[in-house]
């Protein structure tokens, strides 16, 4: 029987467009396969509540200025939670979304991988220098050969997707709906039959969502274990999630490690405190502070510069590493960042994390960007300045 809060039903055929995806966004499992990455019950992080006033937040001027309630109906705004020092300070929920609902982080997904490749990385259990042959000799004789499982992670690799190669990588992630030949597709077959010609690795920033899922392929080759077993043990319950995730698996049970991720906004919003911490909780050390640190530091401004997002960022000194996009003028911020308005903003300067997740209608909305990349220094300057002078 039809759910009747659903607008209409939603499938493999239309759950990323609207008006489906405002419901399919925080209903994923219900479409697409998923493993649960679980919390461990009782241990949640506590996020006390400090709520502040951000009635003064403004972005713009005159009549044209949009207040905060503008603000959230323009981004098509279904969950945000603004942490500042560790305390929860703001909390918003709209079009059915709550405190337990599990959304779609789409391709903020790839910073979540980042921490827990950083967290195997600095274990010993990966070597992120090797070629990603060496743990998946699958995709020896193709386009990544002599491709490392930094460059994956970094978005450095030189694979350019044509046409036939991106239909083929959509058909087998399980995100779309197929035609009757194509339903035995799957991500390692995809990788391991690609057919694209070879281009240099190591060169500018080059977004490829591939990558990413390879870089799961080879990490469950590393570690003989299940990707969301791994991220569940070393990342969501050390950390104290207080409610599961689950991340989507193709046809043949693979992780869609490069986006399919959903959790609850405070989960995302905990992570982001995680970061914050230098990657501690108390006295426990989750994430290596040094991986932390590289993210920060260590990034190729330059391959930046020449990738293909650096123009849609002008003016911005920023680069990307480990799966994070990081602007380096002060004060520093790292984020995430998915299609359909998905965000995870981390001043550590500041200690205020802002997760926001969003059903915006196209996978790339320019002013929509714009708005919340405009509204990160409001929040931090109507909050800090309630700090100050607490309203």
């Amino acid at each position: 029987m039809h759910d009747a809060s659903r607008p209409a039903p939603a499938d493999l055929s239309n759950w990323r467009q609207p008006p489906f995806s405002t419901w399919a966004f925080q209903n994923v499992r219900e479409i697409v396969a998923s493993d649960d990455i679980k919390a461990a019950i009782g241990d949640a992080l506590p996020l006390p509540l400090a709520p502040r006033s951000l009635a003064g937040f403004r972005l713009g001027a005159g009549d044209s200025a949009l207040g905060l309630d503008q603000f959230l109906a323009a981004t098509a705004t279904d969950g945000l939670v603004i942490l500042l020092d560790g305390r929860l300070v703001y909390e918003f929920y709209n079009h059915g979304m709550t405190v337990e609902t599990r959304h779609i982080l789409m391709s903020a997904t790839k910073s979540v991988v980042g921490l827990v490749t950083g967290i195997l990385s600095c274990s010993g259990r990966l070597d992120l220098e090797a070629p990603v042959s060496t743990l998946v000799p699958e995709v020896a004789d193709t386009a990544y050969r002599g491709a490392t499982l930094r460059q994956l992670l970094d978005m450095r690799t030189g694979i350019v997707l044509d046409p036939p190669a991106q239909a083929a990588y959509s058909a087998a992630t399980n995100w779309d709906a197929v035609a009757p030949e194509q339903r035995s597709a799957n991500l390692h077959a995809f990788f391991s039959t690609l057919a694209v010609p070879f281009h240099p690795h190591d060169g500018p920033f080059r977004y490829v969502s591939a990558n990413t899922d390879l870089l799961g392929w080879a990490i469950e080759r590393a570690t003989g274990e299940r990707f969301a077993a791994l991220a569940s043990a070393l990342l969501w319950q050390p950390m104290g999630a207080a409610h599961d995730a689950y991340i989507t698996v193709d046809r043949a049970g693979a992780p869609r490690c490069t986006g399919g991720l959903c959790a609850t906004t405070r989960d995302l919003a905990r992570l982001g405190q995680l970061v914050v911490e230098g990657g501690r909780r108390g006295d426990r050390e989750i994430v290596p502070a040094g991986w932390i640190d590289d993210i920060a530091q260590n990034g190729d401004a330059q391959a930046w510069k020449d990738g293909e997002f650096a123009a849609g960022f002008a003016g911005l000194s920023m680069h990307y590493r480990g799966g994070w996009y990081v602007i380096d003028d002060a004060p520093q911020t790292l984020f995430a960042m998915g299609i359909h308005g998905q965000n995870l903003f981390v001043d550590r300067a500041s200690r205020l994390v802002i997760a926001k997740l969003s059903c915006q209608g196209s996978p790339i909305d320019y002013r929509a960007i714009a708005l919340t990349h405009r509204a990160l220094p409001e929040f931090r300057r109507c909050l800090l300045a309630s700090v100050k002078s607490p309203t």
